[in-house]
C-alpha cells in the first residue's frame, strides 16, 4: 500500500474531466420555472435547494378520499407567489404519509404524492409532500431526493431553463376589434 502522502498527492479525478460512465447532470439556477403535467400543467416557481432532502408543494384544504377502493388526495393549489386568486383544484394517488422535518425545525405528518415534474424539455417522476407553505417565499420547494443523480445546482444563477411568460394585457383598440365594435363608442 502506498504511503499516506503518496495517496494524497494523487488527485482522485482529473479536473475539467467528466468521471467515466457518470451520467450527464443538468444544471440548474436555486430557482426555475417548473410544471406538474399531472396536475394542471400549471407553472410555479421552484427553489432548488440541496439542504432540503424532501420536496414540498403549496397546498391547501388537502382531503384524503377513496377511489375505487384506492387512496387518494384532494387539494387546491396557489401556484404564484402574493396571489391568491388563482386557485387550482388538484387530485393524486396518496403516495404515503410520512414524518417531515420542517424549516422551523419541528416534525410535521405531511401527505406525499408521486407525481412528474417538468423542467425545460425534461421530465421524471418524483416524490412530493403537501403543506401549508404560505410563509415561505416559493410555492415549490425541490429537495436533493428529487435532483439526486440529474440535476446540479448552480447559486449564482437563476431560470437557466427559462422564464415564464407573462399574458399580454389587450389595449384597449385590441378589445374593441375582438369585440367586433372596431372601437366605436356605444
Amino acid at each position: 500500500m502506498p504511503a499516506r502522502s503518496d495517496r494524497l498527492d494523487r488527485p482522485l479525478c482529473t479536473p475539467g474531466r467528466p468521471v467515466a460512465d457518470a451520467p450527464a447532470k443538468r444544471i440548474v439556477g436555486w430557482r426555475e420555472w417548473v410544471r406538474f403535467p399531472e396536475l394542471s400543467d400549471v407553472m410555479i416557481k421552484a427553489k432548488f435547494d440541496t439542504g432540503a432532502r424532501t420536496s414540498a408543494l403549496h397546498a391547501w384544504d388537502i382531503t384524503p378520499f377513496e377511489k375505487a377502493g384506492e387512496p387518494w388526495i384532494a387539494f387546491q393549489l396557489h401556484p404564484l407567489q402574493r396571489n391568491d386568486a388563482e386557485r387550482i383544484d388538484c387530485q393524486a394517488p396518496l403516495h404515503d404519509r410520512r414524518e417531515v422535518v420542517n424549516s422551523g425545525g419541528g416534525r410535521e405528518l405531511r401527505y406525499v404524492i408521486l407525481t412528474t415534474l417538468r423542467l425545460g424539455d425534461a421530465a421524471w417522476p418524483i416524490e412530493v409532500t403537501l403543506t401549508n407553505r404560505d410563509e415561505m417565499g416559493f410555492r415549490l420547494l425541490v429537495g436533493r431526493t428529487a435532483m439526486h443523480g440529474r440535476l446540479v445546482v448552480d447559486p449564482d444563477r437563476s431560470y437557466v431553463h427559462g422564464r415564464r411568460r407573462k399574458k399580454k394585457k389587450k389595449t384597449r383598440a385590441a378589445a374593441a376589434l375582438s369585440r367586433g365594435d372596431g372601437g366605436e363608442a356605444r
